[in-house]
C-alpha cells in the first residue's frame, strides 16, 4: 500500500483515530465528577490530601508511562503500544466497582496512568504521522478536542447517573463499555503508521539520530523551546489536577447538589474541548508561542475567579474560561514539541514533553491536598492561579517561536 503524508490522502484512518481518542477521554471522563466524592462520602476519607492520592497515582504513572510509551513506539511501532494500553484498561471500571476500600481506587488510577499513557500518547504519535509538518496544530486541536470533549460528556453522564443510582456501580459500567470498545476498534480498525515516519524523514534533511538519554535531556533543560513547553504542560495538567481533584470537593462544600457539580466538572473540559477544534488549526497560521503565553494568563484569571467568587452562575463563567485558556495552551504545546523534534526522535521527544506534563497531575494534588489541609481550599486554588502566571512568563521569556514556515 502507497503512503502518503497529508490530512485529506489520511482522512479515513485519521478519522478512527479521533474515535479512538473520544474514547481515550471517556476513561478519564468517568472520574471526573464521581471520584473525589465516593473518597470522602464512602469511603470516609476527611484529609484533602488523602482523598487526592488516587490522582498522584494515576499522574505519577501516566508520566512514566508518556516517558516509556515514546520510546517503545519509535523502537517497536504505534500499534502494539495502543492494544497494550487497552488491554491494561479493561480492569479499570471492574476495580472501581468492586473496590472495599481505598488501596483498591488508588490501584485502579495506577492501571489508568498506564492505560492513558500508552494510548493518548500513541494516538497523538499517530494523528502526527499521517498529517506530515503543515498540518500539526489542525491535527493536534482535533485530537485534543476528541478527547476533552468525551471527557466532558462523560463526566456529566456519570454524574447524572450517580444523582440517581448512588455513586457506585453504576457510573463505572459505562467505563467498562468504552475501554471493551476501545480495544476492539484498536484492534480491528487501527493501522500502523511508522511508514509515514520513515517518508517524512525521507522528505526532509536527514539528522543524526541522538540517544535516548540526549531526547530526555533536551527536552527537559537544554533546548529553550523545548524545555519551555515541558514546564508549561506540567503546570497546565497541575492546575487541571486541581480542577480535577479539589474543585468537586470545593464545590459540595459550598453546598451544591451533585448534578450542579457534575454541571461544572464538565463545562471547564467542554469548552476545552470544543474550543481546540479552532486553536490547533489557529496555530498553524499565526505561530505557537503567542497562544501559549495568553492561553496560560486566561488560565491564571479563571482560576483566580473561581477562588474569588462563589455561586454556580460565576464558577459556571470561569470554569468556560479556563477551559477556552487551556485549549490556547494545550494542542499548542503538542505541536511546538512536534515542530522541533526531527521525526527520527519525535516519538520519544513527545513521551518526554508528556511525562513533564502528566506530572503536574501528581504536583497538582500533592500541593493542593496539602495547602487545602492547612491554610483551607481557596488558599491552595490562589496558589496554583499565582503559579499559571508565572509559567505563562517563563513562555514569553524562554520559548522561540516553532511554527515551520508555511
Amino acid at each position: 500500500m502507497s503512503v502518503a503524508l497529508g490530512l485529506r490522502a489520511n482522512a479515513g484512518q485519521f478519522a478512527l483515530l479521533v474515535g479512538v481518542q473520544t474514547l481515550i477521554g471517556a476513561m478519564v471522563g468517568q472520574e471526573r465528577t464521581v471520584l473525589p466524592l465516593i473518597a470522602t462520602q464512602i469511603f470516609g476519607l476527611t484529609g484533602i490530601a488523602s482523598a487526592l492520592t488516587f490522582l498522584v497515582a494515576f499522574g505519577i504513572t501516566k508520566a512514566l508511562t508518556n516517558l516509556a510509551a515514546g520510546l517503545l513506539a519509535d523502537r517497536y511501532g504505534r500499534r502494539p503500544v495502543l492494544l497494550g494500553g487497552w488491554l491494561v484498561g479493561v480492569p479499570v471500571p471492574l476495580l472501581l466497582i468492586w473496590a472495599p476500600s481505598w488501596d483498591w481506587v488508588v490501584a485502579a488510577n495506577v492501571l489508568l496512568g498506564i492505560n492513558q499513557g500508552l494510548t493518548w500518547s500513541v494516538a497523538v504519535m499517530m494523528k502526527v504521522d499521517l498529517v506530515g509538518p503543515r498540518r500539526r496544530g489542525l491535527a493536534l486541536g482535533l485530537n485534543e478536542a476528541a478527547g476533552y470533549s468525551a471527557v466532558a460528556v462523560t463526566a456529566f453522564v456519570t454524574g447524572f447517573i450517580a444523582d440517581r443510582a448512588g455513586l457506585r456501580p453504576a457510573p463505572f459500567v459505562l467505563g467498562l463499555a468504552v475501554a471493551i470498545a476501545g480495544l476492539v476498534l484498536s484492534a480491528v480498525a487501527i493501522r500502523e503508521t511508522r511508514g509515514h515516519v520513515r517518508l517524512e524523514h525521507e522528505l526532509i534533511e536527514r539528522a543524526a539520530r541522538p540517544s535516548w538519554r540526549t531526547v530526555v535531556v533536551r527536552t527537559s533543560f537544554s533546548h529553550p523551546s523545548l524545555s519551555a513547553a515541558s514546564q508549561a504542560g506540567l503546570v497546565n495538567n497541575l492546575n487541571d489536577g486541581m480542577a480535577w481533584g479539589l474543585l468537586p470537593l470545593y464545590y459540595a462544600a459550598a453546598g451544591l447538589p451533585l448534578t450542579a457539580i457534575a454541571v461544572l466538572a464538565a463545562a471547564y473540559p467542554l469548552s476545552w474541548g470544543t474550543a481546540q477544534l479552532a486553536t490547533g488549526a489557529w496555530s498553524d497560521r499565526i505561530g505557537r508561542k503567542g497562544l501559549i503565553v495568553v492561553g496560560l494568563l486566561v488560565q491564571a484569571a479563571a482560576i483566580a475567579a473561581i477562588a474569588g467568587t462563589s455561586g454556580f452562575w460565576p464558577w459556571l463563567v470561569a470554569s468556560l474560561a479556563l477551559g477556552v485558556g487551556t485549549a490556547m495552551v494545550y494542542p499548542t504545546l503538542l505541536a511546538a514539541v512536534a515542530d522541533v523534534a526531527d521525526p527520527a526522535w519525535r516519538g520519544s521527544a513527545l513521551g518526554v514533553y508528556r511525562m513533564w506534563r502528566d506530572l503536574g497531575f501528581a504536583a497538582g494534588a500533592i500541593l493542593v491536598g496539602v495547602i487545602a489541609d492547612r491554610a483551607g481550599m481557596t488558599a491552595a486554588i490562589v496558589v496554583v492561579a499565582a503559579i499559571t502566571a508565572i509559567s505563562g512568563v517563563i513562555v514569553a521569556v524562554r520559548m522561540r517561536e516553532t511554527r515551520p514556515p508555511r
